[in-house]
This record gives C-alpha cells, sequence and structure tokens, in this order.
C-alpha cells in the first residue's frame, strides 16, 4: 500500500495560500506558490506556535500572522535572523491532484 495520500486538486489550493489537512500528529498546511509549486510543513510556528496555514506566502516562503517569522516552505527552517524550525513532509501534484506522503 502506498504512503502517498490523495488530499485534493491543485486547484483546491489558492494561489498564495494555503489548505489544512488534519493530521493525528497535528495539522499539516499545504501551501502553493504564484509559481504552482506544492510544499507542506507543520502547521504550526517554531516561534509561539502560530498557524502557518494562516500566514502570507510570498516567493518560496510564508511569514506566520502573529508575530511575522519568516519559514522557508522547502526546508521549514526560520529565515535568518529568525531561529527555529517546522517539521516538512514530502508532497507532489501529479494529473493535477497533490498527494501527501504521511
Amino acid at each position: 500500500m502506498s504512503d502517498w495520500k490523495k488530499i485534493c486538486t491543485l486547484a483546491d489550493i489558492p494561489r498564495l495560500g494555503a489548505r489544512v489537512v488534519q493530521n493525528a500528529g497535528g495539522d499539516i498546511a499545504v501551501f502553493r506558490t504564484a509559481a504552482d509549486e506544492v510544499f507542506a510543513l507543520h502547521d504550526k510556528c517554531p516561534h509561539k506556535g502560530g498557524p502557518l496555514s494562516q500566514g502570507i506566502v510570498h516567493g518560496k516562503r510564508v511569514t506566520c500572522p502573529l508575530h511575522g517569522m519568516n519559514i522557508a516552505l522547502d526546508s521549514g527552517d526560520a529565515v535568518a535572523p529568525d531561529v527555529g524550525h517546522c517539521d516538512k513532509f514530502a508532497v507532489k501534484v501529479d494529473g493535477g491532484d497533490v498527494y501527501l506522503k504521511i
């Protein structure tokens, strides 16, 4: 059995936005960039636990809506001078469908 789970279509995720996938280990935010790249991170800012899914996506980063911490979508690492890390998850787009590896 495959570890990949279909979660939605690419069109279901707003450009420069996110969609939340509920998971037993904590919610996962699936982000879509302006270039239609898709990334998945634990939906919890490492600073104070803010919901990254409600943040502003710009380039390959998301800015936490609570305190402005920037997180790199491709690594989950905070962008200097901030320090911290969010767990990232494998995600792919195939035939317009978005799959998450859980």
